[in-house]
């Protein structure tokens, strides 16, 4: 599935904030013509308006795909304008949190093919993962589609099963508060060891940075790569005797941190 397939048909944008501005950007590099292109934003950005994008015009009669970028708290409103296109073969595909697929099929028909996707924020700098999953309409060819527009932002997943997106969102989609998390509370603890605080975030920032790019690029598991870092009886060792305690340490409370995002998303999806 090439972007021309796309190009040929029509791509709706509906929403484009942050995230949808980085698919964007991401599609126009990769030779998706601006003139393809129909973005629905009420408050669009001076960025959004330079792309030279068919912008708040209405939408073609039958666009090849409606991917759908708007909080979750504004579909309602959304939905309705779109459902003359359900039941066809445009292919919907959405990466609002927390909706599932049967609110889609409810406000588009049940013959729609529809993509949902979680994707996360480091797609703003082609960094994201996402994890797509597709309803029973959706073809082998509908989400080779989705996985080739969401490429554009980073890596692409499939899941068995709606079910998983919950901890998809506890594990991926939340994550990256935590590692920011991750980063404040380790320059904290620099300065508490005398490190001025400019000097503790440059150095707790690369850090991370580093420690996950070698990660990603490493043959090696992360649990080898530990084990490579820690020297016996060292300063590595004496750390991580701390962070690995079974009952304070991190297992048990990134085990705690994911359970209760991913038992949030639950909630939130029953509505």
């Amino acid at each position: 599935m090439s972007m021309n397939d796309i190009a040929t048909g029509g791509l709706v944008l509906l929403g484009c904030g942050k995230m949808g501005s980085a698919m964007l950007a991401g599609w126009l590099a990769q030779g998706l013509p601006n003139s393809s292109v129909w973005v629905l934003d009420p408050k669009p950005s001076d960025w959004l308006v330079a792309q030279g994008v068919h912008l708040n015009e209405g939408v073609p009669k039958a666009p090849a795909v409606v991917l759908i970028a708007v909080k979750p708290q504004m579909m309602g409103a959304a939905l309705p304008v779109l459902a003359a296109l359900g039941n066809g073969a445009t292919l919907f595909v959405s990466v609002a949190a927390g909706t599932p697929i049967a609110a889609y099929e409810a406000a588009l028909g049940a013959r729609t093919p529809i993509v949902r996707a979680m994707p996360n924020t480091p797609a703003a700098i082609g960094k994201g993962i996402t994890a797509l999953i597709g309803n029973a309409s959706a073809s082998a060819a509908d989400l080779d589609r989705a996985e080739q527009l969401l490429s554009a932002v980073g890596q692409v997943v499939r899941l068995e099963n709606e079910a998983q997106m919950d901890a998809v969102t506890g594990l991926s989609g939340s994550g990256p508060a935590y590692v920011f998390h991750l980063i404040e509370t380790m320059a904290a603890a620099g300065v508490a060891q005398g490190l001025p605080e400019g000097l503790a975030m440059q150095l707790a920032k690369a850090t991370v940075a580093g420690a996950g790019a070698l990660a990603e690029a490493a043959e090696e598991d992360p649990a080898q790569l530990r084990v490579n870092v820690t020297s016996p009886n060292g300063t590595t060792q004496a750390a991580l005797e701390v962070l690995m305690d079974d009952r304070a340490g991190f297992p048990e409370l990134l085990k705690r941190a994911v359970a209760a995002a991913t038992n949030r998303s639950k909630e939130l999806s029953r509505g």
